[in-house]
């Protein structure tokens, strides 16, 4: 018996799992249907596919989301997972599911699909005959993905990085490491019976003046550590910044660099795919104007050519958005992409030079890390600085650069603390910028960028 199986024997072995069937599992997946794979969708629907966000606690409200979803045209459905299960805390996650099917009040706020269990949820997941994308930000996912691939989820979103430092505060990143190195190498094995399990990680990070480069070098970590262990479709992604031509730059470069560090480490049969997300920063009360900024999201997603767009709503800002809501910007965001045809071909030559070298500088610093695997670099990367992501609440995370906007509304780095930001490429980031104003008000103006969009 491999060491991998014997981990998942133990992790399986878990009084809230019942009697996991491996043998039946397999089974399960080799016969599959393949619409249900979104590696599959991605090669076969001639479209950006449209995602949107949702999950509730018990069975017959997800199952009525679903229902309403697949109605309103979605062609991939989301299985947001309750707080609790990212914490691991499945006691907890039961107590509130009983009281929630008791009472018919939701006291989740996601789907706890541990304490269903994958039996449950399978004739769920596979009722519909579309893809399921599980989102959930938790650490230590190896249970929670065990279940997924079992119940009929074969995207998995998050990393050791992305569903982390935005995250926790104080999560081993060492553990993390280990524990989606586990969830990489489970995702390759059952690829292995039928269409690829995808996994996705989550670009926006903390979603607050996170810098392009600091973005990508991380989403192609992930990529790289991912396709070390054998998966074989990989969605990288980011969300809108604020800056129409700072997220044409994004998209170029991180589909450029995506497909030469796989190269270099030697993958050339894996599909890499981009996924865009609408705006994740605070959303403007009025309504109106939260359309209008959902709408841009989704020409600039077909700018950059995005594989998948992730929707929001325009109830974003006043309270968890109602299946109606969710409904009609998928429809809205369907419509926009019918109709956006023949959109110019932006190229921004200086800024993508300036990205890319940015982006080289980081990775080879991380490349050249003394550690002997790829996954020690990385945190050794994180751990000094190398790696340094705004407004992280992780106690492992530098917290030494500061980005503010520029008169363009670009994310520019005016303190790179311990990133190696080569010198040309960091007086160009200032000199984009007003910097003759004093620390109070360049301080006042970070702050007023949280609600920039408001």
């Amino acid at each position: 018996m491999s060491l991998l199986q014997e981990e998942r024997n133990i992790i399986l072995n878990n009084e809230y799992v019942d009697n996991f069937d491996f043998a039946e599992v397999e089974e399960f997946v080799k016969n599959a249907s393949k619409d249900l794979f979104i590696s599959y969708n991605f090669k076969t629907k001639n479209k950006m596919l449209v995602q949107p966000r949702g999950g509730f606690p018990t069975y017959d409200k997800m199952f009525a989301l679903y229902e309403f979803f697949d109605k309103a045209d979605v062609d991939v459905l989301p299985c947001t997972i309750d707080s609790n299960t990212r914490l691991n805390d499945y006691t907890t996650a039961k107590k509130m599911l009983r009281l929630s099917e008791e009472n018919e009040v939701d006291m989740l706020n996601g789907y706890p699909l541990i304490n269903h269990g994958y039996r449950t949820s399978r004739k769920m997941m596979t009722h519909f005959n579309k893809p399921i994308s599980l989102r959930h930000g938790t650490p230590d996912a190896r249970l929670l993905i065990e279940t997924a691939i079992a119940s009929g989820i074969f995207e998995i979103e998050g990393g050791p990085i992305t569903y982390l430092l935005p995250y926790s505060k104080n999560f081993p990143l060492d553990k993390a490491f280990l524990y989606w190195k586990y969830v990489e190498r489970v995702c390759a094995e059952y690829s292995k019976l039928n269409e690829p399990i995808n996994r996705e990680s989550f670009g926006p990070l903390t979603a607050t003046l996170v810098p392009p480069c600091i973005t990508i070098v991380i989403q192609l970590l992930e990529m790289l550590l991912s396709l070390e262990e054998g998966v074989k479709s990989f969605s990288v992604s980011f969300s809108q910044t604020g800056s129409m031509n700072q997220d044409i730059v994004m998209g170029a470069v991180i589909r450029k660099l995506a497909k030469h560090y796989s190269e270099q480490i030697g993958v050339t049969d894996a599909d890499i795919h981009l996924v865009y997300h609408q705006w994740m920063g605070a959303f403007p009360m009025d309504q109106n104007f939260a359309s209008q900024l959902i709408n841009m999201s989704t020409v600039i997603a077909s700018m950059v050519g995005a594989n998948k767009i992730i929707t929001k709503t325009k109830q974003e800002a006043s309270g968890i958005p109602t299946k109606e809501a969710n409904a009609e910007t998928v429809a809205n965001t369907q419509y926009l992409l019918r109709i956006l045809n023949g959109l110019p071909n932006i190229v921004d030559e200086q800024e993508e030079e300036i990205l890319t070298a940015e982006v080289m500088a980081i990775m080879e610093a991380v490349f050249n890390d003394p550690a002997d695997t790829l996954w020690r670099k990385v945190f050794n990367s994180i751990k000094n600085g190398t790696i340094d992501v705004p407004f992280s609440p992780h106690i492992i995370n530098n917290n030494e650069m500061i980005t503010v906007r520029d008169r363009n509304k670009n994310i520019r780095i005016i303190k790179r603390g311990k990133v190696p930001i080569p010198d040309r490429c960091f007086e160009y980031e200032k000199n984009q910028c007003d910097l003759n104003k004093d620390t109070t008000s360049i301080v006042n103006d970070i702050i007023h960028d949280i609600g920039i969009m408001q």
